[in-house]
C-alpha cells in the first residue's frame, strides 16, 4: 500500500480533484484561485474605485474557504504528511539551474536564490519577482482565470477558452524557462 508521506502518485491526486469538480459541477460552482482575489477586493472596498469590483461578493463566500481549506491542507501536507524528503528535481534540472549559478532547492519548492531575505531584496531579485507577479496577475485577469480555474475547472467543463488558455500557459511557461531565465541569469 502506498504510504500517505511523501508524493502522492498522480493516480490518487488526479482521482480527488475529479472527485471534488464533479461536486462542483453538482452545486453549479466553478473553482480558481485568482477569482478570490477580485472577491477580498471587493470586501475590502474596492467597488468604489473600479466597476469591475463592484458585484454581489456574498455569493462568493463559500470559494473563499477554498482558500483557506488549501493553506490549511498545505500546512497540514508539510507538517504533518511529509517523509521529509521534499521536492526531489530530475538532476538534470539541477545541471541546468547549477549552469546559471542558481543552487538547487534541495528538496524545496523554490531555490534560495528566490526566498533568502538577503536576496529578494536586491535589485535584480526584487524586480524578478516584482514584474513576474504583475505579469501574473494581468495574464490571470486577461485570461479570464488563472492556471488552476483554466486547467481544472474549464478543461472538465469542456471549454474551449480553457483549452486555449492552458496551451498558452504551458508555452509561455517554457519560453521562460528555456529562453528568458537563462539571458536574466
Amino acid at each position: 500500500m502506498y504510504s500517505f508521506y511523501g508524493t502522492w502518485p498522480w493516480y490518487v491526486s488526479g482521482f480527488l480533484i475529479g472527485a471534488v469538480m464533479l461536486l462542483l459541477i453538482y452545486f453549479g460552482k466553478t473553482f480558481g484561485m485568482s477569482s478570490n482575489l477580485r472577491t477580498l477586493c471587493s470586501i475590502s472596498g474596492a467597488g468604489k474605485f473600479s466597476d469591475f469590483f463592484r458585484f454581489d461578493w456574498k455569493s462568493q463566500r463559500w470559494n473563499l474557504v477554498v482558500v483557506l481549506g488549501a493553506m490549511i491542507g498545505g500546512f497540514i501536507a508539510v507538517h504533518f504528511l511529509s517523509n521529509g524528503s521534499g521536492v526531489n528535481l530530475n538532476p538534470a534540472t539541477v545541471a541546468k539551474l547549477q549552469e546559471m549559478n542558481i543552487d538547487a532547492p534541495n528538496g524545496k519548492l523554490i531555490p534560495e536564490l528566490f526566498t533568502s531575505a538577503e536576496n529578494v531584496f536586491t535589485p535584480k531579485i526584487f524586480g524578478f519577482l516584482l514584474f513576474g507577479g504583475l505579469l501574473v496577475g494581468f495574464g490571470s485577469r486577461y485570461a479570464g482565470g488563472c492556471t488552476s480555474g483554466h486547467a481544472i475547472t474549464g478543461m472538465s467543463n469542456l471549454q474551449l477558452p480553457s483549452l486555449i488558455a492552458v496551451i498558452g500557459f504551458f508555452i509561455g511557461g517554457l519560453i521562460a524557462a528555456h529562453f528568458l531565465l537563462p539571458l536574466i541569469f
